[in-house]
Formats: C-alpha cells, sequence, structure tokens
C-alpha cells in the first residue's frame, strides 16, 4: 500500500516520469547551478531576509540576477521567474507543466490539505465544478442580503476614530461564519474564527513542525478543531437537507456522476475557502479604505456613484442596502477596488512545481524545480503601468485594460486555478463602500502612510489608523 508521501494524488495526467509528490527529494544547488541566485546564509538561506522585507528582497535579486533566479529559503531551493509573461507561462499552464498542489504543498499541506487551490488537472475539474453551484445567481442572491443586513448593524457604530484593519477583520470573519457556515453571531463563531486565524499564521511560521508553544502547533491544534466541527456539520446537514448558507451547498453538492464529494473532502474544501476568503478579503478591503481615505476626490467620485444606484440614505439617514441587481452598475467603485487590489495584491506571489523540464529566458528549469512569480513586482514594473505607485483607478477603463497584457493584472491569480470566489469578493467590498458611504466620509491625517506586512498576507502595521466622520 503506497504511503501518502508516494500516492500520485492530483497528477493524474501529468507525464509518466513527472515527479510525483514535493516530499520526494528535493533539488540541490548541483541541480540548479546554470541558473544565477543565492543560497543565502547557513541552514536558513533567505528565509529571515524574504521574510523582513520580500519587496526589497525581489527588487535585489533581480537587479543582481535578472528575471530568472534561483534562491534559497524555507528549507529548499526555488526558481523565481518575473514578469507577465512568466505569469501566463504558470498560471495559464497550457501545456500542464505545472502543479500547485505540489506547489503550495510543502506550505500549507499541515494545514490546508486538498482545499481547491491543493488539486491539479482532472481532480481540480471535477471538484471546482462541484463546488462551483455555491457561487451561483441564487446562492449569491441570499449572501448579498446576509452581507446587507451583518455589514449595516456593525458599521453603524464606527463613528470616529478607528483602527480599520482589526475592525474589518472581525466583521469579515463574522460574515463569513454567517454567509460562509449560516452560525449566528456569538461565542461558537468567535472560536472557529480563531482557529482560522492561527492556521492562517502558521502557514508562514518558520518552524515548521507542530513543536510545543509554536505558531504550528496552534495552527494544526486549530485544525484538529476544524475538521472535527465540519465533519460533523456535514453529515447532519445531509441528513437535515441543506440550507443556502456556503457551506450547506459544499455538503450537498454531487459531481458530475451525480455522487456526493466525500464527507472528508467536503470538510477540506470548507477548511480551504474560509481561509482563502475572509483574510483576502480583509487585506484587500483595508488597501481600498486606505487609498480611498488618502484620495478623498476619488472616495467623493464612489460616493456619487453609490447615491445614484441605490438613491442615497432613507428619510432617517439610514444607508439603503445595495441590491443584488445594482452589483454591475458600481462601475467606478469596481475600478477603485481593482486598482486597489494592484497597488497591495493580499497573495503577493503564488508557487508551482515543475512537473517536468522547460525552458524560460533563456534557461533550462529541471524537473522538479520548485517555481513562483512575484504578483507584486509585475504589479508595480514600469513595464506594464505608468506611474506604478500612484493610485488611479482610470488604469481600469476598458480600452486600457485590453491594451495591457493580459497577466499583467493577476490578484485572483489565473487560468484553470483562477479564485473561484472572485465575485464574492466583489460583493462584498461593494455592499461595504455602500453601507459606508452613504454614511461615513473616511479621513486620515496629511501624508499617513503606515508600513505593511506584508506576509503571510499584507496588513498595514498599526492597523490603519482612520477617521468615520458621519455626512
Amino acid at each position: 500500500m503506497a504511503t501518502l508521501a508516494e500516492a500520485p494524488r492530483s497528477v493524474d495526467t501529468a507525464p509518466a516520469d513527472a515527479p510525483r509528490h514535493w516530499s520526494e527529494r528535493r533539488l540541490t544547488e548541483a541541480d540548479l547551478a546554470h541558473i544565477p541566485g543565492d543560497a543565502g546564509w547557513p541552514l536558513v538561506g533567505n528565509t529571515f531576509t524574504m521574510l523582513a522585507d520580500p519587496h526589497a528582497f525581489a527588487e535585489r535579486m533581480i537587479a543582481r540576477h535578472g528575471k530568472v533566479y534561483k534562491n534559497r529559503a524555507f528549507g529548499g531551493w526555488q526558481v523565481a521567474l518575473i514578469g507577465a509573461e512568466a505569469n501566463e507561462l504558470l498560471l495559464f499552464n497550457k501545456d500542464k507543466i505545472f502543479s500547485s498542489e505540489q506547489g503550495w504543498g510543502p506550505v500549507l499541506d499541515q494545514l490546508f490539505p486538498r482545499g481547491l487551490m491543493l488539486m491539479d488537472f482532472e481532480h481540480h475539474r471535477i471538484d471546482r465544478r462541484a463546488l462551483s453551484i455555491a457561487f451561483k445567481p441564487e446562492p449569491m442572491r441570499h449572501y448579498s442580503g446576509a452581507l446587507n443586513r451583518g455589514i449595516a448593524r456593525e458599521v453603524a457604530s464606527w463613528a470616529g476614530p478607528k483602527e480599520f484593519y482589526p475592525a474589518i477583520k472581525k466583521l469579515t470573519l463574522d460574515l463569513a461564519a454567517d454567509s460562509f457556515i449560516g452560525l449566528p453571531w456569538g461565542p461558537e463563531a468567535d472560536k472557529i474564527n480563531e482557529a482560522f486565524v492561527d492556521m492562517v499564521q502558521a502557514s508562514v511560521a518558520p518552524v515548521r513542525k507542530p513543536l510545543p508553544f509554536t505558531k504550528m502547533k496552534k495552527g494544526v491544534d486549530g485544525r484538529a478543531f476544524l475538521v472535527e466541527y465540519f465533519t460533523r456539520e456535514t453529515l447532519r446537514r445531509r441528513a437535515e437537507g441543506g440550507g443556502q448558507d456556503m457551506f450547506s451547498q459544499f455538503a450537498t453538492a454531487t459531481r458530475e456522476d451525480g455522487s456526493l464529494l466525500p464527507v472528508d473532502e467536503v470538510v477540506d474544501h470548507m477548511n480551504f475557502l474560509m481561509m482563502a476568503a475572509h483574510d483576502t478579503i480583509t487585506s484587500s478591503a483595508t488597501s481600498l479604505i486606505f487609498h480611498l481615505a488618502t484620495n478623498p476626490e476619488w472616495q467623493e467620485k464612489l460616493r456619487e456613484e453609490i447615491f445614484a444606484v441605490t438613491g442615497g440614505p432613507d428619510g432617517e439617514g439610514n444607508p439603503r442596502p445595495l441590491d443584488y441587481d445594482d452589483l454591475a452598475k458600481l462601475d467606478l467603485t469596481e475600478m477603485a477596488f481593482k486598482e486597489s487590489l494592484r497597488m497591495v495584491p493580499p497573495v503577493p506571489s503564488m508557487p508551482r512545481r515543475a512537473l517536468r523540464e522547460f525552458e524560460y529566458g533563456g534557461y533550462r528549469i529541471p524537473a522538479g524545480a520548485m517555481v513562483g512569480i512575484n504578483i507584486y513586482w509585475t504589479h508595480h514594473s514600469e513595464e506594464y503601468w505608468d506611474n506604478p505607485f500612484t493610485f488611479d483607478p482610470m488604469r481600469f477603463t476598458p480600452d486600457k485594460v485590453k491594451a495591457r497584457h493580459k497577466y499583467a493584472w493577476v490578484p485572483f491569480g489565473g487560468g484553470a486555478h483562477m479564485c473561484l470566489g472572485l465575485h464574492f469578493a466583489y460583493m462584498q467590498v461593494k455592499i461595504l463602500m455602500a453601507q459606508l458611504l452613504q454614511r461615513y466620509r473616511i479621513e486620515a491625517a496629511p501624508g499617513y502612510n503606515p508600513e505593511w506586512q506584508d506576509w503571510p498576507i499584507p496588513q498595514p502595521k498599526d492597523g490603519l489608523k482612520v477617521s468615520f466622520k458621519p455626512l
């Protein structure tokens, strides 16, 4: 019987000679001797240098070695492929060279194994199609009602100075518990939320074993708690009939042959989706609020658009909800959100593993190499963007989007692994903006520009200090 490390898992359509799993022999410096790069410090390589300032590290490596370079960090060698063309190669993956499961696995497998992002090829296609039922119009309409109610209830008390990041993180977690799991806000939702926070923090912990008192131990314990909870709930919801929340949709989802997803797969998909949704939306909403607070002219344009679509606050000054059918009318709001995703991409890089040898940028990259793209660099490169460090939503007019390389903007990934929940993210942020901008003017101190913690998911180190002034 094959062990987990030996099992082919999700490389079912890969070449017969492809590396089967990341736990097999890692490539050595000798295997990559022909590729320029830097081994860093003994034992730890460049791990702590990258964690301290990943963007500055990437700039130095690109300046020194070019757009293809090797780097030793997190216990092994990786090859970085830089630019929109590299993004297209890895994300579109036309020739099925790259494994997402084997790329993300070393980082996430102890915490989020077998999530949709950790699947490849036919297995990924079948499960993605089954799970897509949760993002059809009828469930999405249900989520929009829950989001309008939950956001309105919470932001009504936000007047005055506020650290936005912890406030939106709590709100997003509570909204996820409500829309995704169907749980009322309260102690049970808080315990689930705490487990997710521990798991995300563990994903980039330098110590990769769950030793006592480490972040990895807290993350692994959080996963064990959620596996037990979601297993019990999946069985209950199947027995009692599904609800409108996302978890109930997943619990009763069927594959193309009509079979239900195995319970353990429902659990893993739910775990992964909660992680992927709440932290990335928290980060991207925070970035948008920062850019609107420091670019008040754009804040006013979005407010005017929202007033035109919703009709503005009612006679008692309460914001009107944003109707599901009106989401597509907020063009400027969507452009501003896209620009904030460009400025601060919530997932700054994406790893893959090469299943067979390929060539790129004049270099032969061997089978088994861990490879990755740098989304942040591409989003800030003058090759694709004028004045790339300036906030300008007009970059996303249809004509400018059409003229630009398709893979110069990839906050949601691309190809078969394009984020399944991207429309949910747009919906949640638009409803948040509709509630906030009908109620408040968002202000920041002159010249305010906080430092950001870049990994595992970007967040302002000071919590983002803004003030909500009632209109």
